[in-house]
């Protein structure tokens, strides 16, 4: 049993604040790396933290086990919270999700392969062509904040 999971052991559905890393991940072609979800939209690979994890561990990790690839360095893009990030899930469970973004182009290693949990695909997309059921709110972020990232310092 996980921490998330001993914490909804003790307090039940109520609101917590659980931290998390996205990782945006970016090919020689400039493709933005995406996993489709059981429920058919597509999102930036990551998840939450585990007790006494890095911010930088948990996004390789989380990235291994979704995608099957390694990582190198990973620059921050900006850490997002507030009332806007506030989840209930169908089970009940409530939080307010703190997410760490980075940004990669260090594919170190591994081979390109959906984990058949989480996702059920991974590719890499334009971003000029991100797919229709992607999250508006996040499809935004990416515009507004990672282009800039990509284009002028990492590359």
């Amino acid at each position: 049993m996980g921490y998330i999971e001993e914490l909804r052991d003790r307090i039940g559905n109520r609101p917590v604040i659980l931290a998390g890393v996205a990782v945006l991940v970016i090919n020689d072609e400039y493709e933005l790396l995406l996993q489709k979800k059981r429920d058919g939209t597509w999102a930036i690979p990551g998840g939450f933290m585990e007790l006494g994890e890095s911010a930088e561990d948990t996004g390789r990790r989380e990235i291994a086990e979704e995608t099957g690839l390694r990582l190198g360095h990973m620059r921050l893009v900006g850490v997002f919270s507030g009332e806007e990030h506030f989840v209930k899930l169908a089970n009940g469970d409530e939080y307010y999700s703190v997410t760490i973004a980075f940004v990669t182009n260090e594919i170190t290693g591994g081979c390109l392969k959906a984990d058949g949990e989480e996702g059920t695909e991974v590719r890499f997309f334009p971003l000029s062509e991100l797919p229709a059921a992607f999250s508006p709110k996040i499809k935004d972020l990416i515009l507004a904040n990672v282009e800039q990232v990509i284009f002028s310092e990492m590359f």
